[in-house]
């Protein structure tokens, strides 16, 4: 899978870099410095390579009536913008095993990528607050973990737990209410129909991420190595 290929990438390299460093013979600490730097830029390049020829997954369109959000590749915040009359609503997305602690490239799994964390913003005209829904999205489901109200500003900010009251337990409202709040978001579109596009648009996310970091750490590895060494 693509997601658990990117993240098996990442701990190649660190298991490399972690053993060469162990097979250098103890020197002066200039020497070693320069070695180490080396068998890191090495290490670097050849995974950034391989992980360049990785195939993306098909490009996938939103459902209607959604569309991405600009920029969203690059910055945090919401992924995609739509209208349902005169509300406006925007979708965020992570995936639930990046955000549980302790996870390792163990995790990835089918059943780990496969489900995904989605914040919900409904925002009406002239109101200071937006309705938020904290839903988990499968394949197949979408489930609602909590509703709340919070700022607008708070809403399109950040992903962070709401400042004010985050609403009961789900589970322990009343069923009807329940059904009712899952028919307000089906007709404004939120339902399983959006799990390909964003599992896909995560997946280009993190093939970025991965590249741009590989590249960075390069530069300043790099850079350090070719300042003059002390005498």
């Amino acid at each position: 899978m693509w997601r658990k290929a990117l993240s098996c990438a990442g701990g190649a390299l660190q298991r490399r870099v972690s053993q060469a460093w162990r097979t250098i013979p103890y020197r002066c600490s200039s020497t070693a410095s320069v070695t180490v730097n080396s068998i890191i830029l090495r290490s670097l390049k050849d995974h950034y390579l391989e992980v360049s020829k990785m195939t993306p997954p098909p490009k996938i369109s939103p459902p209607s009536p959604y569309t991405v959000v600009k920029g969203a590749l690059d910055i945090g915040g919401p992924v995609l913008k739509g209208t349902f009359g005169d509300e406006e609503i925007s979708i965020s997305v992570m995936r639930m095993v990046d955000i549980l602690p302790g996870g390792s490239e163990d995790d990835y799994d089918e059943d780990s990528v496969n489900q995904l964390f989605v914040h919900v913003d409904i925002y009406k005209p002239n109101l200071q607050e937006s309705l938020h829904f904290l839903c988990g999205l499968y394949p197949d489901a979408l489930g609602i973990h909590s509703v709340s109200l919070r700022p607008k500003s708070e809403s399109s900010e950040s992903l962070d737990f709401p400042t004010k009251y985050n609403g009961p337990v789900f589970e322990d409202v009343d069923a009807k209410i329940r059904d009712a709040l899952h028919g307000y978001i089906l007709e404004r579109g939120i339902s399983e129909e959006l799990f390909p596009f964003l599992q896909a648009w995560l997946y280009v996310k993190d093939h970025r991420n991965l590249m741009r970091w590989f590249k960075t750490v390069g530069s300043f590895v790099n850079a350090t190595q070719q300042e003059p060494l002390e005498a």
